[in-house]
């Protein structure tokens, strides 16, 4: 499912216009985004959480050439699935 397949169910099931569908969606995603960049953690119960990673540089290969690469310390958001969510994908 991609965002545009979201809006569509959204605005379906609670019976909104499209426009109005994808404003919520649009919300929805940029208040994780906001928090994960200030640092936040989300937390979704029943489904999962999101949160930001810091990895350490590190010296690497190109493994092509074979020659040392200097990686860059940085930041990821991680998603860490719940329990509920575990659950029912492996039923």
């Amino acid at each position: 499912m991609n965002k545009s397949e979201l809006i569509k169910v959204f605005g379906e099931r609670f019976n909104t216009p499209d426009n109005e569908a994808a404003d919520f969606v649009n919300v929805f995603f940029e208040k994780i985004r906001q928090a994960l960049i200030e640092g936040d953690r989300v937390e979704i119960r029943g489904f999962g959480s999101f949160a930001m990673k810091d990895y350490e540089g590190y010296t690497g290969r190109n493994p092509k050439s074979g020659e040392a690469v200097t990686v860059e310390p940085k930041r990821l958001p991680f998603f860490k699935a719940g329990r509920r969510l575990k659950a029912l994908l492996n039923e």
